[in-house]
């Protein structure tokens, strides 16, 4: 699934662009800018799906890049996520500028921020392959291109209704979204909130959502959210139970410009 998203990261600090490329590249597409004027030519002749770009940079800044490309019928479409401290989000941006999908908070983690851009990548997959789906209106995969928990968040980031149905060898689990919240599930005779935790812990298999799937049964307590939330909790607690003794953490890099 690396080649559908392609991605424009802008930044005018090399380590940073470097180590954002790095971590992203398995994920999507990625070409890079150093400066806005370079970004908006880049932009304009290949636009791509996501830009993530630096909000203070000499020159033209990311707002007044975004500002350009979305005054442009071509590139008006593109997702963006601006990186800006916490004081220009709050006193200069704010999530009332409906050009920008996200914000990324500098300073920031490396791994929190590539989860983060991953969120938003999977949800443009998502798009793209329902786009190309078959004449049914059925979007098939397997769960190599995109997990469970990819898959459930990116049908909640793009509000979907739908059912999702996931098989593993003889197993089999039902999810139904609605307005991209869960609202019934069933996987064998366990159902509700029970269902996707059990399901999340899968690593093989296929799904296949039909957008058109509808259910009147509400049988979810926690909203999308929080099944993931528990889920993942519940899944790092079995983990701890049988972990060897001695493992180590992975090291994470806080990054700043």
């Amino acid at each position: 699934m690396a080649n559908i998203v392609k991605v424009l990261l802008v930044d005018d600090n090399p380590m940073i662009l470097e180590m954002l490329q790095s971590a992203l590249n398995p994920l999507a597409s990625v070409a890079t800018a150093t400066d806005g004027a370079d970004a908006l030519l880049k932009a304009v002749d290949d636009p791509p799906d996501l830009l993530v770009s630096d909000y203070r940079m000499p020159g033209m800044d990311g707002r007044q890049l975004v500002e350009k490309l979305k005054s442009r019928p071509k590139t008006s479409a593109i997702s963006v996520i601006l990186v800006a401290t916490k004081a220009d989000i709050t006193e200069k941006l704010g999530m009332q500028d409906h050009a920008v999908d996200d914000f990324l908070e500098k300073p920031f983690f490396l791994k929190e921020a590539t989860q983060k851009i991953k969120r938003l990548i999977d949800k443009i997959a998502l798009e793209k392959m329902a786009k190309r789906a078959a004449s049914d209106g059925i979007l098939r995969g397997n769960l190599a291109q995109m997990n469970v928990i990819d898959l459930v968040q990116s049908l909640e980031m793009g509000r979907k209704s739908c059912s999702l149905v996931l098989t593993n060898q003889n197993e089999k689990c039902e999810l139904y979204f609605s307005e991209g919240q869960v609202v019934h599930a069933t996987y064998g005779s366990v159902t509700g909130d029970a269902a996707v935790f059990n399901v999340l812990r899968w690593t093989g298999g296929n799904f296949h959502i039909n957008f058109e799937g509808k259910t009147s049964q509400r049988t979810t307590q926690l909203n999308t959210q929080g099944l993931l939330m528990e889920g993942l909790r519940l899944l790092d607690e079995s983990a701890r139970d049988h972990a060897d003794d001695g493992k180590q953490e992975e090291d994470d890099v806080l990054l700043d410009s």
